[in-house]
């Protein structure tokens, strides 16, 4: 008897991990919203959508784009509109053009990364973030915190106006 329950606790403990690496990959896997179309893009963006939004192709839309929602990878509080392609080193093979009337961000610690945005972008979150980015815009803070959490790093730009 002792032996039977040992085995059977032994047993369920076994299959703890495995369920938690399983729940972990989906959701890896529903994390991400892929954007083909401004319908897709839209999604993504709401607060249905994902942590990590990205586009693969260039893609010019006829609506303001409204960033919404808290999102998080790896626990930490994370949102991110990647426009480009990358090889299995995470080496960028391909940049992609975003183009919009305007973006505004919402969500808290949003990055912008690997690509180009033609448009505005108005900041209401705190935190944003470019990474080796093109802004073909003007960038505005809509409070003193974001304005003072905003950062970008050397091979970003941002060709219009910043206030």
């Amino acid at each position: 008897m002792i032996l039977a329950v040992g085995l059977l606790l032994t047993a369920c403990g076994a299959d703890d991990p495995a369920e938690e690496a399983v729940e972990t990959d989906e959701d890896v896997v529903a994390s991400a919203s892929v954007v083909i179309d401004q319908a897709s893009l839209l999604n993504a963006t709401s607060e249905d959508g994902s942590w990590i939004v990205i586009i693969q192709q260039d893609l010019s839309v006829d609506e303001d784009i409204i960033l919404v929602g808290e999102f998080t990878n790896n626990n930490e509080l994370d949102r991110k509109i990647a426009l480009y392609d990358q090889d299995d080193d995470r080496n960028l093979t391909d940049r992609y053009t975003l183009e919009a009337p305007s973006i505004t961000v919402q969500s808290p610690s949003t990055r912008f990364q690997g690509g180009t945005f033609v448009g505005d972008v108005y900041v209401e979150a705190e935190n944003f973030e470019l990474i080796d980015f093109t802004l073909d815009g003007n960038l505005y803070f809509e409070t003193e915190e974001a304005e003072e959490t905003f950062s970008m790093d050397e091979d970003s730009t941002i060709t219009g106006d910043i206030e």
